[in-house]
């Protein structure tokens, strides 16, 4: 016999539809125009990421963007760190755009690319970054969750808009982003962003639930993983990325060199 959930619990990861999740519908709504607030993360992610990598630090490593969805930019942000950039993401829909933009991204995040290019880095590669990007990228299904299998395999990481919009459950929230850091190697540089008090959101005609978490809860996640984190509260812009959310939060860190699991 199925047991129904209590009445009143918090809508789960494993309960959301997220295989009618509409990547079209989610860029159109999210990110058909280059909006202030990303262009600030990217600025500052792109920043943090070159500050690392400048002069001593090996590379290119391995790097992973979690629950990538339907959003290029975390991805381009490590592509000139990279010799292999993992794009875990769990819906079917989600994994099939992945597939597409993976052989020619759409021209539409050219406008992301021309932020990150202010960095001499990427300026390096930004006559081949769409043969770059295939080249490197590689799309994988997958279960945030299940990362506890592959622990400090990745030298770079992102995870954008997923611990806290996959789940209604703080309980979820702090098992996402620990299942995140835990995949990090000792010492790895990290980008994480979070809608703050997100109280769920639709794509098409489906909707999705969200963590209500503000920069305080985001910072107690992290602290476990990461020694210094620079945790930005960003407002809203004046257009609305989406309704139900007081702003963005931006995380910038480092791995722990000693990893605890």
């Amino acid at each position: 016999m199925d047991l129904e959930a209590p009445v009143g619990a918090p809508k789960l990861n494993a309960d959301a539809p997220w295989d009618a999740f509409d990547p079209r519908a989610y860029i159109d709504h999210n990110y058909r125009e280059l909006l202030d607030v990303d262009a600030e993360i990217i600025a500052c992610v792109r920043d943090h990421f070159s500050d690392h990598f400048q002069g001593h630090f090996e590379r290119p490593v391995l790097g992973i963007d979690v629950g990538a969805g339907a959003n290029l930019y975390p991805a381009l942000s490590m592509l000139p760190w990279c010799k292999e950039i993992t794009q875990l993401e769990l819906s079917r829909a989600n994994v099939e755009y992945l597939r597409e933009q993976r052989v020619n991204f759409d021209a539409g995040w050219d406008s992301f690319w021309r932020v990150l290019r202010e960095g001499p880095a990427y300026r390096d590669i930004d006559e081949n970054r769409r043969t770059r990007f295939t080249d490197t990228v590689r799309v994988e299904r997958g279960n945030l969750f299940d990362l506890v299998r592959r622990p400090a395999h990745w030298a770079i990481g992102t995870m954008f808009f997923v611990a806290e919009s996959m789940s209604a459950s703080h309980a979820e929230f702090r098992r996402g982003v620990a299942c995140f850091m835990q995949a990090l190697a000792p010492g790895a540089p990290f980008a994480a962003a979070f809608m703050a008090r997100s109280t769920g959101y639709d794509v098409g005609d489906e909707h999705f639930p969200a963590c209500d978490v503000d920069e305080l809860q985001v910072h107690e996640s992290l602290r476990p993983y990461a020694g210094k984190v620079a945790v930005l509260g960003l407002k809203k812009p004046t257009d609305m990325v989406r309704p139900g959310h007081e702003g963005m939060i931006l995380a910038l860190g480092h791995r722990n060199s000693e990893v605890h699991f």
